[in-house]
């Protein structure tokens, strides 16, 4: 099997609050494909998909109720320090919630943690080893 992650889908309360988050303060926008039930935002090479959390869990056949640390994050990296303080100062001020200031971190790299509206977190760094091409794929 070859490794590949084609699309990530993230169970939120709101739909409607999810979608205007990842709009207003991440600039994204959904795709066309996008309904009532389900918001797609293409992202470099993947997919985000918004699917309400109960029907979520609902079509994996688990219990709905669950809480606390997601015990995950997703990541969006930069090419500098520079560029996560810009990038983290932007979503605040549209609204977002910084969950941790950026910051060396002990691997050796710059980070700051923000969370969407289900407290997803969303790890914005700078990671010198880890080399990125023009768009922003990891090469």
């Amino acid at each position: 099997m070859q490794s590949r992650i084609t699309l990530i889908t993230l169970g939120v309360s709101d739909l409607k609050q999810a979608q205007q988050f990842y709009e207003d303060v991440f600039g994204w926008k959904a795709l066309p494909m996008s309904n009532d039930n389900v918001v797609f935002l293409k992202l470099n090479g993947i997919l985000l998909s918004l699917f309400g959390e109960k029907a979520l869990a609902e079509d994996a056949g688990v219990d709905a109720n669950g809480s606390g640390f997601r015990k995950f994050s997703l990541a969006h990296n930069l090419r500098s320090e520079k560029e996560v303080d810009e990038l983290v100062q932007t979503v605040r001020t549209r609204g977002a919630k910084v969950v941790k200031e950026p910051q060396k971190v002990s691997w050796g790299g710059y980070s700051s943690y923000v969370a969407d509206p289900d407290g997803n977190l969303w790890e914005i760094a700078f990671n010198p080893f880890l080399e990125l091409d023009d768009n922003g794929n990891v090469v």
